[in-house]
């Protein structure tokens, strides 16, 4: 495994994200542009809505605190670092995250067993809203395992892992800042490429163009009336 990493290296982390960033950007651009009506969730709420509730409203919770988390150490290395200087501050940003994880997992978990196990919703589930499902379910079981793995996470992301997606930024991969991470961490980051390049393809660029309302909207209840004729409206 080590050495298909160390071949791999100038590929996956000085090519692949560039395309997959200009994948993203082309078609979502594109997509946008020739079919704007398609930017939807396609929500099968309105098909089944309980267990709907129990696998959507836990997954963005935790999706959403675990990216604010991410993003906050890109931005905000030197910050993150004073923080986590404090022993306790670093035990709750470390348990925060990990729980944040957990949270993800879960509601993922609960909306594929619930595509699995309701007809009505997974005959309306496409072959690409599966391979969604793989890809997001190894991203987050994965950086679960990391945090399990490799502890203290925030530190040496923010001393490691920020300073490479700058150099990317830049224009200037600095790939040698990745090369000695375990290949648990390196998988990480490029199934993360795979999902931002393979994102304009999938329902999820309706977080584009609509906030979600899954956070805070009420349940969606819906009424089927009988006419005399024995028929449904």
């Amino acid at each position: 495994m080590a050495k298909f990493w160390d071949y791999s290296d100038p590929l996956l982390f000085a090519i692949l994200p560039y395309i997959a960033f200009f994948v993203f950007f082309l078609v979502t651009i594109q997509r946008y542009r020739s079919r704007s009506f398609s930017y939807s969730s396609l929500s099968s709420q309105f098909l089944e809505n309980r267990q709907h509730f129990w696998g959507v409203v836990p997954f963005h919770y935790g999706i959403l605190g675990v990216l604010a988390g991410h993003i906050l150490a890109f931005l905000i290395p030197a910050q993150i670092l004073l923080w986590n200087s404090n022993l306790l501050r670093l035990y709750a940003l470390e348990v925060t995250g990990l729980m944040l994880g957990f949270l993800t997992v879960i509601g993922l978990v609960a909306s594929i067993i619930r595509r699995l196990t309701i007809s009505k919703v997974g005959r309306v589930t496409s072959i690409g809203d599966w391979i969604v499902y793989a890809m997001l379910l190894l991203q987050v079981v994965s950086g679960v395992a990391i945090a399990l793995v490799y502890p203290w996470g925030s530190s040496w992301f923010a001393t490691t892992a920020s300073p490479y997606f700058w150099s990317i930024v830049k224009l200037n991969p600095q790939v040698d800042l990745i090369a000695p991470m375990p290949w648990l961490v390196k998988f990480h980051i490029v199934n993360a490429y795979l999902v931002i390049g393979f994102f304009p393809f999938t329902r999820l660029v309706h977080v584009l163009v609509v906030p979600n309302p899954y956070l805070w909207r009420k349940p969606q209840v819906t009424r089927w009336y009988g006419r005399p004729d024995g028929s449904l409206s």
